[in-house]
């Protein structure tokens, strides 16, 4: 039921319908880039995840060749 002011009935005029569809598009648009935001962090967190296990990788294996060249000069 509507809601009545002052003895007349609440309507809807074209303008505030316009108004009300802009809002649910724009909040629409807002989800839509939150949840592309989201997959974007998700991808960066992974990237991040392999890039630290290359540079321990790369790290580990300079470390290997350090201590490998160490042992072959100290018989």
């Amino acid at each position: 039921m509507r809601e009545q002011k002052y003895g007349f009935e609440k309507f809807d005029c074209a303008p505030a319908l316009r108004l009300e569809a802009h809002e649910r598009v724009a909040k629409l648009q807002f989800d839509a880039l939150e949840a592309r935001l989201d997959r974007i962090e998700t991808s960066i967190e992974r990237m991040e995840r392999r890039l630290w296990l290359t540079v321990y990788g790369v790290v580990g294996v300079i470390l290997a060749q350090a201590f490998q060249s160490l042992l072959n000069a100290a018989p």
